[in-house]
């Protein structure tokens, strides 16, 4: 796929854009993914305070998805091999920030596949959010061919992976994910009924440990609406009920 005649045009356009537009757009391409980081948490936070399992689960599947299209994109950036255009397209703008070094390959572009996968799955946590996330994704592909770094290919398969996985992650682990939310939360209500009726017992080091987990978990999932639990649910790795 020869796509030399867009990245020519665009960073054409960047070398005689505006000094301004051109640190604008450096700032972003090079920071911009920490805004997803940032609503990853909001969402999660959000979910955990008034969410119920599923919305808890979602909120926690979103940047796990998004690591997962990480290591699909890098797998194939690893085997396509493709040379970056800032070295192999003669007579383009020089990027303003440099061309990254030999053995860091073009395709797809691995910023586009984040930001593809985390709008992705942002959106199917709180879909309100598509307004803001759809653009911002689509504007860290575009900033990649601006500063001069990708081709415009690079990145419209970049967002498509990206997207893709993460949907297919999100959509095969919600409901293992929401029944280990409901877990969780039913181990942490039974814990605090047993304490507020001053039950008491000898407890072992086992015992404690499994305490310590389960308030570690509680810490992650919220306690849910109205101690929210799945009753046919009974344990999950690492955060079994008492």
């Amino acid at each position: 796929m020869d796509t030399s005649g867009p990245y020519r045009a665009v960073t054409g356009f960047a070398d005689s854009a505006p000094v301004w537009v051109q640190r604008a757009f450096e700032l972003w391409t090079g920071y911009g993914l920490w805004l997803f980081g940032v609503l990853f948490a909001a969402v999660w936070w959000r979910a955990r305070g008034r969410g119920r399992a599923r919305a808890v689960a979602l909120a926690l599947l979103a940047p796990a998805a998004t690591a997962v299209a990480y290591a699909v994109s890098e797998a194939v950036k690893s085997t396509v091999e493709e040379e970056r255009p800032c070295r192999a397209v003669a007579g383009a703008a020089a990027p303003p920030a440099g061309c990254p070094p030999p053995g860091d390959w073009s395709f797809p572009s691995n910023h586009a596949a984040i930001a593809g996968a985390a709008a992705v799955a942002l959106v199917m946590a709180v879909r309100r959010l598509a307004p803001l996330v759809v653009p911002l994704a689509l504007l860290m592909a575009f900033s990649r061919v601006f500063v001069g770094v990708h081709y415009p290919h690079d990145v419209a398969l970049g967002l498509l992976l990206g997207g893709s996985v993460a949907a297919l992650v999100v959509l095969a682990l919600t409901g293992p994910a929401a029944s280990g939310v409901r877990a969780v939360r039913a181990a942490g209500t039974r814990r605090a009924r047993t304490r507020a009726n001053g039950t008491r017992k000898a407890r072992t080091r086992a015992d404690g440990m499994r305490a310590r987990a389960i308030r570690a978990c509680i810490r992650l999932t919220g306690p849910g609406p109205g101690g929210e639990s799945s009753p046919e649910v009974r344990n999950v790795p690492g955060c079994r009920m008492p």
